[in-house]
């Protein structure tokens, strides 16, 4: 078992290579840590060391252009007709991938039911088959269910390997019947040298915004990037109060005509931005986002600690909603409306 091309978390791949050189790899497997860390990447390596035809298995990536299609494709169909072709990709027969489906980007009932299905099925070749459920954590409750009565009973000759960005998004009960590797972010010096051998353009831009995440890294679109942020940029300016809320309306009115601009996309672009506000607020240190530093420093000085705390706290709830397909203008529009009048603005 070699993971010679796998970049960081050392001690996850020398463990996982010493459990299958003993014969004591586990039947589930969950591998949690922060997006595009190389989870899903890991998973497929293990299952090409298990299985072999490692070419086939990496064409299951899902972010190749081709597996990108599908996705976009399938998010305009109806639901009825979703839920009638569940979302797998098996590239390799004994390989199958489960990954979230649908506008809402959700783990389906459906798909679980067909892996419940799938699940005693005998390998085409070998003594083993390995499914990937690829964010788990984006599971709705009735599939969540549904897959926790195949991890009680597992046939002997299937490995379940679960991903997820935050372990503790899963039920108790799906934690405790897998075998937990915590993924870390890689060190700066460690993605220089991916970024060097990638080619990677903009190298030390993406570097600084990925936070360690090789993935995030080769696949950020920067003007899309850019974009957005000028956007969550102006509705923390407005929610602390250095503009007016008509400032922020083009931006919304932007955002709500856009189809392809999700709001789960803005989010992660305001959570950065929440990180940085409270690093400059607290230490004054390294931020991600250097090159709007000065307007960054002039939202930080405006506010407390308490505020930026009810800010994280208000988002996440906003991103909790994601999944039932709140309108995106709307709960931006709200979100500075309520920061507004949240103490803690000087």
């Amino acid at each position: 078992m070699s993971f010679e091309h796998f970049w960081g978390n050392a001690h996850i791949t020398r463990a996982l290579g010493q459990m299958v050189a003993s014969g004591r790899l586990p039947q589930t497997l969950l591998f949690a840590g922060p997006e595009g860390v190389g989870k899903a990447t890991l998973a497929r390596r293990l299952a090409a060391g298990l299985l072999g035809h490692a070419e086939q298995i990496e064409q299951d990536d899902q972010s190749l252009a081709h597996n990108l299609e599908i996705v976009a494709e399938r998010e305009r169909w109806p639901a009825d007709r979703r839920n009638e072709d569940p979302l797998l990709f098996a590239s390799y027969p004994d390989f199958v991938t489960f990954a979230p489906d649908g506008p809402l980007r959700q783990i389906s009932i459906q798909q679980t039911r067909l892996l419940k299905e799938r699940a005693p099925f005998k390998p085409m070749r070998g003594d083993r088959r390995v499914f990937l459920i690829d964010h788990v954590d984006r599971a709705n409750d009735q599939a969540a269910n549904s897959l926790l009565k195949t991890l009680e009973e597992p046939p002997d000759h299937l490995l379940l390997i679960l991903t997820a960005e935050n372990a503790y998004d899963l039920l108790p009960t799906i934690r405790s019947r897998a075998v937990p590797f915590q993924f870390a972010p890689l060190a700066d010096e460690e993605m220089r040298v991916f970024a060097r051998q990638r080619g990677l353009e903009d190298a030390e831009r993406r570097i600084t915004l990925a936070g360690g995440s090789p993935g995030v890294a080769v696949s950020l679109d920067l003007e899309a990037y850019d974009n957005r942020r000028s956007a969550m940029l102006a509705l923390l300016q407005a929610a602390a109060g250095l503009t007016s809320f008509s400032a922020w309306i083009p931006y919304s009115e932007a955002i709500g005509r856009s189809r392809s601009e999700k709001l789960e996309q803005h989010l992660k672009v305001l959570y950065g931005l929440l990180r940085d506000l409270l690093i400059l607020r607290e230490s004054g240190g390294e931020i991600r986002n250097r090159d709007v530093r000065r307007e960054l420093e002039a939202i930080a000085g405006k506010l407390t600690f308490a505020w930026l705390r009810a800010a994280v706290k208000r988002v996440d709830e906003i991103a909790m909603l994601v999944r039932r397909n709140i309108q995106k203008t709307i709960a931006l529009d709200a979100l500075i409306l309520e920061l507004r009048n949240q103490p803690g603005i000087s």
